[in-house]
């Protein structure tokens, strides 16, 4: 137990660094998530075969969040997306429908300021984010106005709900306590949330609440709340069929689905006059790409965007279709269904690979643990770009983020790698 709180204070105060570093922000930036998520591969080989003492858990986990809270009032380092939350925001509180004009539009030449929207990137585009984020950006703007630390409250506020539902999940599911620092001390969610600010970590709590209620039994608020998750990023969609299969007759397998995507639909309504929600989220499912492994190799081969993106929906229907019926619990499903996604999307930034992280503690798996620790090696883009203004996709990185993971994942699918014991 001795080894695990060293490497949780080695892990915590090397991204507590990032306050104090002397060198160019990105470059400190870049090399602590690295540094950190190797560090965590060796904390998470520790915590899974030591036994960890209720004090020892308890001091961790407040560490865990306290590290998160430290970053409140930091300027996020390595992504400015949190600058477009800032503005929709910003939008809405002046009564303006926030999916009608581009930042760029002259129309909204009245609200800008010294920082918006000339931070924003693609200030050409519309907005991409589903309704119930922009409600939290609406808050974030009459918490903080155009400073990020109203929009961080809310996502350390999500934190920690998220690790208080994980740790109801644990209970239920009576697995060890222990396996919350899975995620309390995972450096991917401490570094894309409460440094960058990315709007997935305000989508966990949502997402483990629905689960949560739906194994107690309370299936319809369980699905409302899953729905909710979905406004926030539809990624639990791939939960659907599994949860579809785990029901026994054919109407409550039609509720398993029509509640969520209902819940995701009425969120619309109040936006649509005059516009289309969904412009920008379109040219953005059609165009962009970043950090697809399974996408990156079909499109060299196919050499079409389009036919490509078909094939790996075609895929990930398939790889559903056939997991779903499988003899795993449905938290296994799930786990693997969220892989699949990744595995199969065109465009995988680090923060996304937080809804993965996020269900570790419930399902531990070694190709999970190490996915959310090489996914850090997509820095070296971002440091790149922040250099040069150039965005690359790196081969290299990309054998390096996911050859392990695929080799991991082999070997447990066929059952040849076990579970390191839960000490």
């Amino acid at each position: 137990m001795r080894t695990l709180v060293v490497l949780a204070s080695l892990l915590l105060l090397l991204l507590l660094a990032l306050h104090v570093l002397p060198f160019v922000p990105i470059v400190s930036f870049t090399w602590i998530a690295i540094l950190a998520s190797a560090l965590f591969l060796w904390l998470a080989h520790v915590l899974l075969t030591t036994t960890v003492s209720r004090a020892v858990f308890f001091t961790l986990l407040t560490a865990g969040l306290v590290v998160r809270a430290s970053f409140l009032n930091m300027t996020p380092i390595g992504s400015d997306d949190v600058y477009r939350y800032l503005w929709d925001g910003k939008v809405q509180a002046q009564g303006i429908n926030p999916y009608r004009y581009a930042p760029s539009d002259q129309e909204l030449h009245f609200l800008q300021s010294d920082i918006l929207p000339d931070r924003i990137n693609h200030p050409d585009m519309k907005t991409v984010y589903f309704p119930f984020t922009q409600w939290m950006y609406f808050l974030s703007y009459h918490l903080s106005g155009e400073r990020v630390w109203g929009f961080k409250l809310l996502l350390l506020l999500a934190e920690a709900a998220t690790l208080l539902t994980l740790f109801l999940l644990l209970r239920h599911f009576a697995m060890p306590e222990k396996l919350l620092l899975l995620y309390a001390l995972c450096p991917l969610p401490v570094i894309q949330f409460a440094i960058d600010a990315h709007l997935d970590g305000l989508g966990f709590p949502l997402l483990l609440g629905g689960l949560l209620l739906y194994a107690r039994g309370r299936v319809l608020p369980g699905l409302v709340l899953l729905g909710l998750s979905l406004a926030v990023k539809p990624v639990g969609l791939v939960i659907l069929p599994v949860l579809f299969v785990q029901e026994k007759n054919w109407p409550e397998r039609i509720r398993v689905v029509m509640v969520p995507l209902l819940t995701v639909a009425v969120q619309f309504l109040p936006y649509l006059a005059g516009t289309n929600p969904f412009d920008s989220l379109l040219f953005f499912a059609e165009n962009w790409l970043f950090n697809g492994p399974i996408f990156s190799v079909l499109q060299a081969v196919i050499a079409d965007n389009q036919r490509t993106r078909m094939v790996c929906a075609v895929l990930l229907v398939l790889v559903l279709a056939l997991l779903s019926p499988g003899k795993r619990t449905w938290l296994e499903k799930s786990y693997y269904a969220m892989l699949a996604l990744l595995f199969l999307s065109p465009v995988v930034h680090p923060w996304y690979v937080g809804w993965l992280a996020v269900i570790l503690p419930l399902v531990p798996r070694w190709s999970g643990i190490v996915y959310v620790s090489t996914v850090s090696l997509t820095g070296f883009t971002v440091l790149h770009y922040a250099n040069t203004g150039v965005w690359n996709d790196y081969p290299l990185v990309l054998v390096l983020e996911y050859l392990p993971v695929l080799i991991l994942l082999a070997l447990e699918l066929r059952g040849r790698l076990r579970i390191i014991p839960l000490a």
